[in-house]
Order: structure tokens, then sequence, then C-alpha cells
């Protein structure tokens, strides 16, 4: 009797008969021998069919089988290292076929066809290999973060979607009507996390937030998944340690679990193995040096233009882009001006028109996928803050209480998951690393 399996595992049952439930991915034929490619959501097998061994009728059913027609399959495995698929080197020689469904005319062909096109689409888009693989690469992700996290003493603390008032800036928040009263989707949930580490030390969030930007850039999307940790008595020089044995950790299990599909995608794996401790540093007085030796150094006068830049400016993709170019490695860019950062960051001792930020920005021009700081501690501090920001006080009075009632130095950060997916996969677009993404002119599917 065949034993049913999912083809991730096919490499366990060679030389025995098996059953797969999954669709047609593609099929080819070379006179007698019909080759189907076969996937059943954990991975892509080859199924071979000879004509002599299942005879003529079910020989020519399986040629009039369309793209993702749904198929059960019973056949007996066997080795092939010329065979494609995911893992490759194996094959089924088919024995015996259940056809659930034959599609006739699916909308995704093998040819080639515009971003619009396949965005509009996207609901099947996503049976295609590339963005299969990228979808079980963002699972591992997730996994390896909220493990982490577990297994490193925090807390898993829910923060609200709904909010009454902005954490970063009230330009890009999507306003929403809570029972005739004005709220917003959140930005954030670090500053309930500031309230959730007086009572449990180090805790974290991990859930979707908004951002109301008109940004058509790759690296934007309207919703996203944020993980943020927020650790009590921390400061910037433990936050930046935790990072970095943070996105070590994410990336060496991602290559561990995943390494299949990353190779799949064409991923360069030598460069996400050289992610380890430590990351370098550097300051931002440093990284505008750098970006304006770059800038003088380039005799193209639209990069000229793109990397135009003064001390107090915040930097755009085309400046994290050309600065990571030099690391093989992520690189903290800390001590941002206090102008361009969110009102709540502790000032740098002795310059207070800096901050004590720090982002992390991912090599080979992938830009920032964590931001962070130390938060202010000192209620007085935090109470200007707020005034020079033209913040309503009422709003953030919960807030400065947190300074009132046993104040400690703290610090935490977020890490997109989308731009780290992104990173790792070395995907172009942002968008490819969202099931259903969320853009300036996208609602649907």
């Amino acid at each position: 009797m065949a034993t049913e399996i999912r083809i991730e595992h096919i490499a366990d049952y060679v030389g025995q008969q098996v059953t797969i439930k999954g669709w047609l991915y593609a099929s080819t034929r070379k006179g007698k021998l019909l080759f189907a490619r076969l996937r059943d959501g954990t991975g892509m097998t080859q199924g071979v069919a000879f004509l002599p061994d299942i005879g003529e009728e079910l020989f020519e059913t399986l040629k009039r089988l369309g793209q993702e027609s749904s198929l059960i399959v019973t056949g007996v495995v066997r080795s092939n290292e010329r065979a494609p698929g995911i893992p490759g080197g194996y094959e089924i020689a088919i024995e015996a076929v259940d056809v659930l469904q034959n599609v006739a005319d699916y909308p995704i062909t093998p040819k080639e066809h515009g971003v619009d096109f396949l965005m509009d689409n996207r609901h099947l888009w996503l049976r295609s290999s590339q963005q299969w693989a990228i979808m079980r690469v963002r699972a591992t992700i997730k996994r390896a973060i909220i493990d982490f996290f577990d297994n490193n003493g925090f807390l898993n603390i829910d923060t609200p979607i709904i909010t009454p008032s902005a954490a970063e800036g009230t330009s890009t928040l999507f306003e929403v009507d809570y029972f005739e009263e004005k709220a917003y989707l959140a930005q954030t949930g670090q500053l309930y996390n500031e309230a959730n580490i007086m009572a449990f030390g180090k805790v974290y969030c991990f859930g979707p937030t908004f951002r109301a930007e008109k940004s058509k850039t790759r690296r934007h999307l309207a919703e996203f998944w944020m993980v943020e940790p927020e650790i009590a008595f921390c400061d910037l020089d433990g936050l930046m340690a935790l990072e970095e044995e943070f996105v070590s950790y994410v990336v060496q299990t991602t290559l561990a679990k995943r390494r299949n599909e990353l190779e799949f995608l064409g991923r360069d794996l030598s460069k996400l193995e050289a992610i380890t401790p430590p990351f370098p540093r550097i300051s931002y007085d440093e990284a505008v040096e750098r970006i304006l030796a770059i800038r003088a150094a380039t005799t193209d006068p639209e990069q000229k233009e793109l990397l135009a830049i003064e001390w107090g400016d915040d930097f755009g993709s085309p400046h994290e882009t050309e600065l990571t170019k030099q690391f093989d490695k992520p690189v903290f860019v800390y001590g941002y001006p206090s102008q361009v950062k969110a009102f709540y960051m502790e000032p740098w001792p002795g310059r207070p028109e800096v901050c004590k930020s720090v982002d992390l920005l991912a090599p080979e021009g992938y830009g920032e996928i964590i931001g962070g700081s130390e938060r202010m501690s000192d209620p007085d501090l935090l109470i200007a803050a707020i005034k020079r920001h033209e913040l309503p006080i009422e709003h953030y009075q919960w807030y400065v209480d947190l300074r009132q009632y046993g104040s400690v130095p703290h610090s935490g950060f977020g890490l997109g998951l989308e731009r780290t997916v992104a990173w790792i996969c070395g995907t172009e677009h942002i968008r490819q690393t969202s099931p259903f993404p969320r853009t300036l002119n996208r609602l649907y599917p």
C-alpha cells in the first residue's frame, strides 16, 4: 500500500511506493515519456510517466492536463541527480493518477508577465515557485524571531492596533472613526511596551503596523509586520549588542532551515554565512563624511544629486545604499540628529542636538532593517520634548507617568519583517515579501 507523503520529505522514501496530493506545475513530453512537475505546498518534484508502463488511457489523460490541475499521484520514488525540484535529485515513477480537476486557461503562464498583471493576480501568483520559496523563507524568519526572544527571557505582550495618538509623527497615520472619536492605526507598539517593561523587564510585541507614507519606493509598504523588543536597564551599547546577536541568529537559522529555497532563489549564500557578530559601528557624523566622499568621487551628475546631504539631514535610500556597499555585514549608524528622530529618544551627553539613536543597515544596498534608541528616562526632559514637537500633552500623560513611578534607563528597537525577508532572500522589491502587499496604489486582491 502506498504511503502518503509530503514532497519536502521525499528523500526518505527512495524505492518506496508513495502518494502525493498536489497540483501540476508544468509538463513536457518526449515521445513515450511525459515529465510532470508536481507541487504540494512543501516542495516540488518531477513525476515521470512512461507510456508502456501506465497504458494509453492514463498517458492521454496526463497529456491533456492543464497547468495547476489538481491531482493525487501514486508511484515509486527514485534517485536521479538530474531531476529538478525542491529538493532536487528525486523523482516519482508514476503508476496511477486521480484527477480532481483539469484546469484550462490558467492565467499565469510560463511566459513573461508585467508586474501589474502579476499583482492583480497575486492570489494566483503566490503559487509560482519563486513566490512560494519567498513565503517559506518568511515563515522561517518569523519563527526564528519568536524563538530568539522567547529563549532569551523576553515575554511576548500584544499591543493595541488602534491608538489615540501618534508615536512617531502625525503625517503618516491612517485615521479611523472610533465610535465618533478620532483614532489611528498603530505605527508602533513601542510606547505601550515601555509600560510593559516596568512590569516584566524584557518584552516584545510582533504584529502588523501601518504607515500612510505616500511612497512608491521598493522599500515601503502601507501595512507591514514589525517585531519590537523593549528592555529595562539597557543603554545604547547594550541595545546594539542585542541587535547583532539577534540578526545573526535569524540569518543563520534561516540558512540552516531554508537552504534549498534560498539556493532556488539564486541567493549568494556566502554573503549570508558572513553575518555573525560583531557588526561595524559608525557614528552619523562619520556616515555623512563617507557619503560626501562617495559623492565627491562620482562623475555621474544624477548620482551627485541623489547623494547630496548636509549635517542634520536624514538618510534616504541612495545614501543608505552607498553606505552599505562599503561593508559585508550589517552596519550600525548611531547618534542621529534629534531633529530627524522621534521625540522620545535620550539626548547625547554634551550634545543636545544629537540623540542616542541607532539604525542597523543591511548590506548589499538593502538599507535600514532596524531602528532603535535609548529612550528618555527623565520626566522633565520628556515633557519638554513633547511640547517642542507640539504634541498634545494630555494624550501622553500616561507615557510621562512611566518616568515618574520607578523610571529606569531603557532601550528598544523595531525590525521590519518584510525588509528583512527581502534582504535575506535577495529580492529586489519588498512587495514580493508580503503575501498580499498593501502599497500606495494597491488595495486588491
